[in-house]
């Protein structure tokens, strides 16, 4: 599927290529709505008379690492520069990999958060703003220990990257005992021996990473097996509401974290999403609208649609120093980027400071709860940021920031589940991420 919403022959800029960490359903609760329609109904602005318009164009992952490839290839195909995805580790390594690094193209994930991403021989093309599973192994372990007092835990994981990494990562930074480490495959219809060998040796806690799709039978097996005595963890990949009433149990021994919209900016964000798209915005897609929002500061302060001279003006205008712009006043960071300022993005998600391997070198992480079987929802119980080694950030950058000319079209590509199982999860991050380009082409901006 693809698919040009006003399309202009001008100058060609952002792809944003997403798809969620695999099987999952849907995150947290923003995302009932978004039921793939993306940027369908969407329209674009005229440019604010300035000449310079972001135009997306979108297409689908199908959350699959074959299909995301080839919709990878076909935006670089075109010229596109620059891609604010993927979002599924799975998809978001060969694609970054195998496509956009070969190409030369920046690629900006909101959610794909693999250990292996930060380990990408991607010659600083690659970049993020979802933390890194080092980064939420080391919450989870000490959430599990300091929070629900844990002294001895047994560990159940998707047998995948984003399981593997994420569940090394806990096992390692865990201040007690590991009884066991359990992976268990995709699709399975019954998982009660992995259940009973995670069970045995009466662990205090479980830590389980996977899917909802999988962990409606994954719970139901351990409901039947045991009493709910065990405290659970989670993460994100996990989190949907409306899992308790699937499993049929309210779930009240599981907590879960998950990447925070934890920034500077994050209630002007959470603001402008709702009224302009009447729901609130749900898990990553603050993140959405920060990639979309650093990349297109990246590519007016570069002054030309070349991957490579907007890869060396992504910390330019994500780090410090320079005028602080928000989602709040994002407008304002894109006329000053183009008139060759100096400009820090501090973000919904995050304050965005990129570390040398293109992880956000801060993060805040939710702490929540499931809300039992009737409401169909989660809570956050508390949030904790985190501040990397160097968190004002860190790498190479360009020496200048030329800008912008009057007259430029920045394309905006999307890529994104926009069908099928994964359409709630797409549609909420493809409206955050179009909103930043809907902001600049209903502004009047005076780039001289």
């Amino acid at each position: 599927m693809s698919r040009d919403v006003r399309r202009r022959d001008m100058v060609k800029g952002i792809g944003i290529a997403g798809v969620s960490f695999g099987l999952a359903g849907c995150f947290g609760n923003g995302g009932g709505n978004g039921g793939g329609n993306g940027g369908d109904d969407t329209d674009t602005g005229n440019g604010g008379g300035s000449g310079l318009e972001i135009n997306p164009t979108v297409e689908d992952t199908e959350t699959r690492s074959n299909a995301g490839t080839e919709a990878a290839q076909r935006l670089v195909s075109q010229g596109i520069p620059m891609v604010c995805g993927t979002a599924s580790s799975g998809v978001n390594v060969p694609v970054s990999d195998g496509v956009l690094a070969d190409n030369e193209a920046v690629g900006c994930s909101p959610s794909s958060t693999a250990i292996s991403v930060t380990n990408l021989e991607d010659d600083d093309y690659i970049f993020r703003t979802a933390p890194s599973d080092i980064l939420q192994g080391t919450v989870d372990a000490q959430v599990m220990s300091e929070r629900l007092g844990a002294s001895s835990v047994s560990t159940l994981y998707v047998d995948n990257d984003y399981g593997q990494q994420l569940n090394n990562q806990f096992a390692e930074q865990f201040d007690g005992e590991v009884l066991s480490q359990n992976a268990y495959a995709q699709g399975g219809s019954s998982y009660g021996s992995t259940i009973q060998s995670a069970l045995s040796g009466d662990p205090d806690g479980l830590f389980i990473v996977g899917y909802p799709e999988d962990g409606i039978q994954l719970f139901r097996d351990y409901y039947s097996a045991s009493d709910g005595n065990e405290e659970i963890l989670i993460p994100d990949g996990l989190r949907d509401g409306a899992l308790p009433s699937q499993v049929g149990n309210d779930m009240a021994n599981v907590t879960g974290t998950a990447p925070a919209a934890g920034g500077p900016a994050q209630e002007a964000f959470t603001a402008a999403f709702e009224e302009r798209y009447g729901e609130s915005p749900g898990v990553f897609t603050s993140q959405s609208y920060d990639s979309a929002a650093v990349l297109i500061l990246a590519n007016v302060a570069a002054g030309e649609n070349d991957g490579t001279a907007v890869r060396d003006q992504m910390r330019n205008v994500a780090n410090p120093p320079g005028e602080e712009i928000t989602p709040d006043n994002f407008v304002e960071g894109v006329e000053l980027a183009a008139n060759g300022e100096q400009v820090n993005y501090q973000g919904a998600s995050s304050d965005v400071n990129f570390n040398e391997a293109g992880d956000p070198a801060n993060a805040a992480y939710d702490i929540w709860e499931f809300d039992g079987q009737d409401n169909q929802s989660t809570s956050v119980a508390d949030t904790q940021s985190f501040e990397g080694d160097n968190p004002g950030g860190s790498g190479s950058s360009a020496d200048e920031m030329p800008g912008s000319d009057p007259g430029r079209t920045v394309e905006l590509g999307i890529l994104l589940p926009t069908s099928g199982n994964l359409a709630s999860v797409g549609g909420p991050m493809v409206q955050a991420a179009e909103m930043a380009a809907l902001e600049v082409n209903e502004a009047d901006l005076d780039i001289s």
